[in-house]
């Protein structure tokens, strides 16, 4: 019965070590996907500038304004958290 048990806890901590290393794996994914998709945005933007700048300025001002406005009408999050 004790080998049974021990047998048990084995798979219970390789379950652990699996759920750890795959967090592990969705955060290096997630992370390099946001960094490509960051990357194709400034050369899109590059592009577009190289191509047709008052259509590039036209979309940054857009742009600008809608983080603006999401800036202005967010609720701001008070700085100090009580535990």
């Amino acid at each position: 019965m004790e080998r049974l048990l021990q047998y048990m806890d084995d798979i219970d901590d390789l379950y652990g070590v699996v759920g750890l290393v795959y967090e592990r794996l969705r955060r290096l994914v997630f992370a390099v996907l946001t960094l490509g998709v960051g990357a194709l945005n400034v050369g899109l933007g590059i592009w577009l500038a190289h191509f047709s700048p008052p259509i590039a300025l036209a979309t940054t001002i857009i742009l600008f304004v809608t983080l603006l406005y999401r800036a202005v009408t967010t609720p701001s999050r008070p700085w100090a958290q009580p535990v």
